[in-house]
């Protein structure tokens, strides 16, 4: 979101949300702050944005528990970050994927679709994990966590320590599908997840979850935990290529018809197999 704000006087802008986030928290933006952004009739208090309104809601220091102490300026200082887990997430996020591309691949299977027409329409190829990002943003919602998260001992929680709101959610679930994953196509997918893991370096977090006001907690991980996330993979894998495998086969038998003839011996001399498994039924 591009928001305008006015600060000693001027009006600077366009500011992004998670910059706006980044200077409440060092004391630069006070809730008196005016901000305007495209939608509101009139300049309004940066307190009075719904988008901000949790940055200047501070908890309550326990009695007999010392609060932090002040800056010079009188501004609380701002937290250190949580442990990033940035392998967990990635690890985490593949396997969701792939557990949701399996599910996807066999439901176009077995409703008949032509698996080859499908792979070569760009805009499906495009689209296809988008259902999954709504379903992830529900997930996120009401357990903090996903198959592939729950299996590494993450969970996606706000600051304050609270589940997720269902806005918030969806928000952070589309943020991960443009910014941090690209769509999954390709070279733009290794694009956006270099940058997103030289931001997490360097922020601590992701951006989507710099911005939003998210952290991930995370539990140890032990030996049980890590076997039964690579079993899990596996069977996740496994159900795309029961799909996709024999497409490939056939795919590369018709661009060279000496392959194809290697697969066809190895077949019957190995498995007894049918000469014919590379054509379409």
């Amino acid at each position: 979101m591009d928001i305008w704000i006015i600060q000693d006087g001027e009006k600077t802008g366009p500011v992004q949300d998670f910059e706006i986030r980044r200077r409440i928290e060092i004391g630069e933006l006070s809730a008196s702050t005016p901000v305007w952004h495209e939608g509101l009739d009139a300049w309004r208090p940066l307190g009075e944005i719904g988008l901000f309104t949790r940055e200047f809601e501070k908890p309550a220091t326990p009695t007999g528990i010392q609060g932090p102490a002040l800056a010079p300026n009188g501004a609380v200082p701002t937290p250190l970050p949580g442990q990033a887990f940035v392998f967990r997430r990635f690890w985490a996020r593949w396997f969701d994927l792939y557990l949701f591309g399996g599910v996807w691949w066999i439901a176009m299977w077995y409703s008949g679709r032509d698996i080859g027409g499908v792979l070569n329409n760009h805009w499906i190829i495009l689209l296809h994990y988008v259902p999954w990002f709504v379903i992830e943003a529900v997930l996120i919602h009401r357990f903090g966590t996903t198959p592939g998260k729950w299996l590494l001992g993450i969970r996606v929680l706000n600051d304050d320590g609270t589940l997720l709101g269902l806005q918030q959610a969806v928000r952070r679930s589309f943020r991960v599908l443009f910014v941090g994953l690209g769509f999954g196509w390709g070279l733009l997918s290794a694009i956006c997840q270099i940058m997103s893991l030289i931001t997490t370096r360097r922020l601590g977090r992701p951006l989507w979850d710099h911005s939003g006001g998210h952290r991930l907690s995370g539990e140890p991980l032990d030996p049980i935990r890590i076997t039964g996330y690579v079993w899990a993979l596996f069977v996740a894998l496994s159900l795309q290529c029961f799909v996709l495998w024999p497409h490939a086969l056939e795919e590369a038998g018709r661009k060279d018809p000496a392959l194809r003839e290697r697969w066809e011996k190895f077949l019957v001399e190995s498995f007894g197999g049918n000469p014919r498994s590379l054509e379409k039924p």
